[in-house]
């Protein structure tokens, strides 16, 4: 009955392989003269995501993890993951071949000052590194008195014999009506912020900015809608848009020939050299410009601006009809959720579900919108210890049955053409224990905090942060993950630069849409988070105010799971914003969905008892 279409449940990793891997690696790194290499799990543009080309890291060691880093030395190897990883590298890498390195005890470069032999030559592809990244390697080569090579051609891609080719995806032109913004009009403003920080160039080497500037989609990487591919915009003349012509049709390719020159990937260097000529200063955006364009550009004469790159921040702040489309796709979102949920309040105390099972009918539910184009992100769905695993992905090896007295936690989202969502809800099957009602109510009331939110323009995310642990801190626990990230209009469901975290220091502004996700977890036991997607909006005049003040306005509309809140321990002021936000739920989806779940919708959406 059900089925999941866009993820799957395969463990792809191959730890047999890597003695075997390894041994070819190291033999064309003596081939080429050098007694190392770098191998990071990333693609030419940084992406969260990416093509299977480009998944070099999975293929050589086994790990499928969304971030690590490969060092292959002579006689050693290593691979440094970060806390979220830590276990899966474990399981899925040849501890005899690769020694499992958890980044919260040492960083790559340490590393490899610890280990690379003095007068040695150690590579790296200067597409895949970028500046910041070139500069800490630097220093450890420095460090350890070797020498740092470029290579040219990645000695990983010269023994991958099956590796599969580039993606080429078509392109589709994005609708005016949900862009809210011409091509030309977005052009002239990238070209009035350049003017203003005295560039005469920018590159894009950021394929989501690459989408928003020139209003296309793609299909070249799982969960994002994006066409790999770059640009130049230089203050005055044309701009250039760097993309593989077997993804444009005709008519793709007449629309963005009215604004860009198009030419295929393997000019791009040239046409760096070009720009740079004379002197010129070209920003590079410091967190996805591969290493190699900055060395390109000094060597032609021109100048590194190293700085994030202008369209950041105008892609972040949604314009109305991105809005008006993140609107409608939360709409419709929260209509399969409500048949989700109700589904799973019946079959789960049965006994029968496991979490493949609660994966694949989401993702059904979603899908029999006719509108689901593909999930965000694959979904984490964890019941009872599995939910204690922040970033676990299920597969057919770990899947786990769904018991009775287990919280399931479970975040997922969806790729509409109007908008992109997130959502984690925690469920409990059965009763809850009393450590569980605590746990739930005390994140219910740090995600309330963030929701009611009120601040004065030029707030960052760090500032607000504290409003969603200070419930959890007064217990004695916290949770080691951001409080939340930026989200994209039909792309990225992680975008830059604001997020709501420790480390976030960019400033909110109106239009941007951001997670709101505190949670809890005890190892071995349960985890608990609770997402909303929040649009940043002006806040309603307060009297006296001496500055601007700005609010948060929910997005997501999905009941949260009264059984497990201890009414007690919420003041009337939060009680009265759930019992609120449960009444738009109903409002909302309610004339959506069909009458088994209206009626489940009416009871999981009733105001809390007093």
């Amino acid at each position: 009955m059900f089925e999941a279409r866009f993820q799957t449940f395969a463990d792809a990793a191959a730890p047999s392989l890597g003695t075997e891997r390894l041994a070819l690696l190291r033999a064309e790194l003596e081939r080429r003269g050098l007694d190392g290499f770098i191998v990071p799990r990333a693609d030419a543009h940084q992406n969260e995501y990416v093509a299977p080309c480009d998944e070099r890291l999975a293929w050589l060691t086994g790990f499928t993890g969304s971030a690590g880093v490969a060092l292959v030395l002579r006689e050693e190897a290593a691979i440094v993951v970060d806390g979220r990883y830590t276990l899966q590298a474990a399981n899925q890498v040849d501890t005899q071949s690769f020694e499992v390195v958890p980044l919260a005890e040492t960083s790559p470069e340490r590393w490899l000052e610890k280990h690379l032999p003095a007068g040695a030559r150690f590579g790296y592809d200067p597409w895949l590194v970028t500046v910041a990244g070139l500069d800490k390697l630097e220093r450890a080569a420095t460090a350890a008195e070797a020498v740092l090579v470029a290579v040219d051609g990645n000695p990983v891609d010269a023994v991958w014999e099956d590796r599969p080719p580039a993606p080429t995806a078509p392109v589709e032109l994005r609708d005016l009506a949900l862009a809210g913004e011409s091509t030309e009009d977005k052009l002239a403003r990238i070209r009035t912020a350049l003017a203003e920080e005295k560039l005469d160039a920018l590159v894009l080497s950021d394929p989501h900015a690459v989408a928003w500037s020139f209003n296309i989609r793609g299909g070249d990487v799982a969960f994002t809608p994006l066409p790999l591919s770059w640009a130049i915009i230089p203050r005055e003349g044309r701009a250039s848009l760097f993309i593989d012509g077997r993804k444009l049709s005709n008519t793709a390719r007449h629309e963005l020939a009215h604004h860009a020159e198009i030419i295929e990937p393997v000019f791009l260097d040239r046409a760096i050299d070009k720009a740079a000529s004379g002197g010129a200063v070209i920003r590079l955006d410091q967190a996805t410009a591969p290493a190699l364009f900055a060395a390109r550009i000094e060597a032609a004469g021109g100048r590194v601006s190293t700085g994030p790159s202008p369209v950041a921040l105008m892609q972040a702040a949604k314009n109305a009809a991105e809005l008006a489309g993140m609107c409608a796709a939360h709409l419709r979102d929260g209509a399969a959720l409500a048949r989700f949920l109700a589904w799973f309040d019946a079959e789960a105390p049965k006994g029968g579900l496991t979490e493949i099972d609660a994966v694949a009918a989401l993702e059904t539910f979603r899908r029999e919108t006719g509108a689901l184009k593909d999930v965000s992100f694959p979904t984490i769905a964890g019941a009872g210890a599995n939910g204690a695993i922040v970033h676990y992905r299920v597969t057919e090896a770990t899947n786990r049955p769904i018991r009775a007295g287990e919280l399931f936690l479970i975040d997922s989202g969806a790729q509409y053409e109007d908008g992109t969502t997130d959502v984690t809800r925690t469920i409990i099957v059965g009763e809850p224990s009393a450590e569980m009602r605590d746990r739930f109510t005390r994140v219910l009331k740090g995600h309330i905090a963030i929701a009611r939110a009120v601040f004065p323009t030029g707030t960052s995310g760090a500032q607000l942060d504290p409003f969603a642990r200070q419930f959890l801190w007064a217990a004695g626990v916290d949770f080691d993950h951001g409080t939340g990230h930026g989200v994209g209009a039909y792309l990225s469901v992680h975008e830059g630069p604001a997020r709501i975290s420790k480390l976030g220091t960019v400033a909110l502004a109106r239009g941007m849409v951001l997670s709101n996700e505190p949670g809890y977890y005890k190892t071995g036991a349960f985890g608990i988070r609770l997402e909303n997607l929040e649009i940043v909006v002006e806040a309603p005049t307060v009297e006296g105010a001496e500055k601007p003040l700005l609010a948060f306005e929910t997005l997501t509309l999905a009941p949260f799971d009264r059984r497990v809140v201890e009414r007690a321990l919420l003041t009337l002021e939060e009680a009265a914003w759930l019992d609120a936000y449960h009444a738009r739920v109903r409002a909302k989806v309610g004339p959506l969905v069909d009458g088994p779940t209206r009626a489940w919708l009416e009871a999981a959406t009733a105001p809390l008892a007093d």
